[in-house]
């Protein structure tokens, strides 16, 4: 009798340890989720605000038309990727597709940016001055919540490649690593080329 009741007690805590560690998995997973959909935020106000940039910036760089499709491109592109990325936060391929296209979107960004300082009329326009304060405040947000979504992701595979829940990670679906979200750091710090020949 002894025996069955330190059997069952036994049972009754690895069970209750089993849940702990299933909860903990699906808590973390949640974090990045989370953190993920601050990202897919701030990363469509920065999408929205792009178009406005383009008009305002039309009517001064007529003749910068080849940078202008550019930008408008890569925010297309971008869109879509975190389309995708949003429906499957962490899947290392939609991650890799999402930041790629965020670094071409800011490489774009960048020539475009460039560009205008040549153009002091647009220098001056409150508009231009606006939207740009707004691209910036925008563009650290994005990098905070980044920062945040890599540090939600890191510590869920931290936890789901530690031993114990290494032994029950892929029995309760948590098989797969999450993905950071890194962007594209070449496109980005690729120097803007001016031409005005």
């Amino acid at each position: 009798m002894t025996a069955l009741l330190i059997i069952g007690a036994l049972a009754v805590i690895l069970i209750v340890w089993g849940i702990g560690i299933y909860n903990r998995l699906v808590a973390l997973r949640n974090r990045y989720q989370n953190a993920f959909a601050q990202i897919e935020v701030q990363l469509k106000r920065r999408h929205d605000l792009i178009p406005n940039l383009v008009e305002t910036v039309k009517g001064y760089m007529a003749h910068e038309r080849e940078t202008l499709e550019a930008v408008v491109e890569a925010r297309n592109q971008a869109a879509s990727g975190l389309s995708a990325a949003a429906n499957n936060p962490g899947d290392p391929s939609a991650m890799k597709a999402l930041g790629n296209a965020e670094g071409v979107l800011g490489g774009a960004m960048g020539r475009l940016l460039a560009l205008s300082e040549a153009y002091p009329d647009l220098k001056a326009s409150q508009n231009m001055q606006q939207l740009t304060e707004e691209l910036t405040s925008t563009e650290n947000k994005v990098s905070f919540s980044r920062q945040a979504f890599n540090d939600a992701v890191t510590e869920y595979n931290t936890y789901k490649q530690s031993f114990p829940p290494v032994l029950f990670a892929g029995t309760f679906g948590h098989g797969i690593d999450a993905s950071l979200l890194e962007f594209d750091h070449e496109q980005i710090a690729e120097a803007p080329q001016v031409s005005f020949s």
